[in-house]
């Protein structure tokens, strides 16, 4: 005799709690989220919607005037915020593109399985993510210094000349180019390494019984496979370049010649050196859109390449 198990019982549709009992719950409910909602609201949405505001308007011997898009206008004619897009905009099309391939040739020879001390390797290279910003940059002048920095002690050691590494407009630009890379090429090698670990061997496997080399394979197979994690990787580090304020702010205070202003480190002295406070918030907003405008184009891009 055939006898029925527990498994071959039907299992009845879970039934949604009824309309009393969806009401006695409303007040739990508010009693957990409401502190989180209200620490939102006092510490996020207030403070933005007020900054909106005020970018807005201006202040004439401590009276509030609303000028409406003025403050906006003012930046098409301030050449020191279009230089200061200019100098993002030659970090985004020079060092973002270098540090995601670096961090890319990293993960894959960080994922090599005979490579001996991997786990020490990866900390080795991620290391200088979780460094102290301030004191990375401090490093880096002292490196960067041109009378007695190390930098310039090694070139003329080999007959090459002292570089005013960050007195120069030029030279400025490299230097902070060539420190933002030293620090968050650890970091994208770390996610891409994880996209890598995360495709099975039997994509290795069966490109190696198809014949494919293996600069074939990591082009043809592995790299489509790894788009959605180097577009996380291009996108978080456009909004980091964008943001920039720490780094540059600490190496150069956005000089020589405004050669490594930011628009946030701009932002910072026209709000808190000049108490244009009006200006700055419109200053930000406008690098809130830029990011947006930016994160959009590239996930559209990403996106459009993924479904041909």
């Amino acid at each position: 005799m055939a006898v029925q198990t527990t498994y071959d019982r039907p299992v009845a549709p879970a039934r949604a709690p009824s309309p009393a009992r969806r009401r006695r719950r409303r007040p739990t409910a508010w009693l957990f989220a409401g502190p989180a909602a209200a620490l939102f609201a006092l510490f996020f949405a207030y403070p933005l919607g007020a900054s909106l505001l005020q970018s807005f308007t201006t202040e004439d011997a401590g009276t509030t005037h609303w000028v409406g898009l003025d403050q906006y206008r003012r930046m098409i004619d301030d050449p020191a915020f279009l230089e200061s897009l200019f100098n993002t905009g030659i970090i985004l099309v020079v060092q973002v593109p270098v540090m995601i391939g670096l961090a890319l040739v990293l993960a894959v020879l960080l994922n090599q399985s005979w490579l001996r001390f991997r786990g020490t390797w990866r900390a080795v290279y991620f290391l200088p993510a979780v460094t102290t910003l301030v004191a990375y940059a401090v490093v880096f002048q002292v490196l960067l210094k041109t009378d007695g920095g190390l930098i310039n002690q090694i070139l003329g050691a080999v007959g090459i000349g002292q570089v005013d590494w960050l007195n120069s407009p030029t030279w400025a630009r490299v230097s902070l180019i060539a420190s933002l890379t030293w620090r968050w090429t650890g970091y994208n090698a770390v996610i891409l390494l994880a996209g890598l670990q995360s495709i099975g061997k039997e994509q290795y496997e069966a490109a190696a019984i198809d014949g494919s080399g293996t600069l074939s394979t990591y082009a043809r197979v592995i790299l489509p496979q790894l788009r959605p994690v180097v577009l996380f990787c291009v996108i978080t580090s456009t909004i980091g370049t964008l943001q920039l304020f720490d780094e540059n702010y600490v190496l150069t205070r956005g000089g020589p010649d405004d050669a490594t202003l930011t628009p946030v480190v701009y932002l910072y002295k026209v709000g808190f050196q000049q108490l244009d406070f009006g200006y700055a918030a419109a200053i930000a907003w406008v690098v809130v859109a830029i990011i947006a405008a930016v994160s959009a184009l590239q996930y559209v891009a990403f996106g459009r390449e993924r479904r041909r």
